[in-house]
């Protein structure tokens, strides 16, 4: 059989590099990708020393050409692609409490949703045929609890008073759209599901996060390989699901 193939967005650092690096640990080839050639280049080079099977691939969400070329790449050197991580993805509102939605720019919507809304569901689409080559395709899209509008409308809720709203509408957004994709793929062998890693010591989480970044990364892996029967549709912690 052909090894498993994973593409991880956002892969140079973080919760994406980890999310390579557990993939990796299974035996799946995991292509890495990300903006900056030099850096994903560097995290490749980290992986591929630990004796993991990876491959850099440079790959900028907010932009429609690079999307279309990355896509041909991949298609061209494998023709199928078994695992897609919609990992990438931007906060540019600053303080995680300081902005609302009767003060959010313009600005920082437009380019939020370019990111995490738009460009995914560009990438997502276009290798969408390649995903359908696989005899289990999975696709893991990388949400927040902060998308979560119920838990929004609760006042005791953890995050009601976190109202960023270009990337809490970003991620509520990007959940519809896993809803939508489940369904149209629901006669298919590909599963499709939201991730909230959880609040991850990264450079947009802060080192006041109660997670690290290997705690962090497991949802999206026990996604990216779920079983014939695991879950789709579906939005997840930690194996649990969480409300819409």
């Amino acid at each position: 059989m052909s090894q498993t193939i994973a593409l991880i967005t956002g892969a140079n650092k973080g919760i994406g590099l980890e999310t390579a690096r557990q993939l990796a640990q299974q035996g799946i080839h995991v292509i890495v990708a990300g903006r900056d050639a030099d850096r994903i280049q560097t995290a490749v080079n980290g992986l591929t020393a630990s004796g993991f099977s990876a491959e850099p691939l440079t790959l900028d969400v907010a932009n429609p050409a690079s999307i279309a070329a990355a896509v041909e790449v991949v298609t061209q050197k494998h023709d199928k692609l078994d695992i897609l991580v919609n990992n990438a993805g931007i906060q540019t509102e600053g303080d995680w409490a300081g902005s609302n939605a009767a003060t959010v720019s313009q600005t920082d919507l437009r380019a939020t949703f370019e990111t995490n809304f738009f460009g995914l569901i560009d990438l997502t689409q276009r290798l969408l045929p390649l995903l359908e080559k696989s005899s289990a395709g999975r696709i893991v899209n990388l949400s927040s609890i902060l998308g979560s509008l119920t838990l929004h409308a609760n006042p005791v809720s953890p995050v009601y008073n976190s109202k960023m709203l270009a990337y809490d509408a970003s991620k509520t957004a990007l959940n519809a759209f896993t809803i939508h994709l489940a369904h149209a793929l629901k006669d298919t062998k590909i599963k499709v599901n939201s991730a909230h890693p959880g609040w991850v010591q990264t450079d947009m989480g802060g080192s006041a996060a109660p997670m690290n970044i290997e705690d962090g990364a497991k949802t999206s892996v026990w996604l990216a390989t779920l079983p014939e029967d695991g879950p789709t549709g579906g939005y997840f912690h930690n194996g649990k699901p969480l409300p819409w």
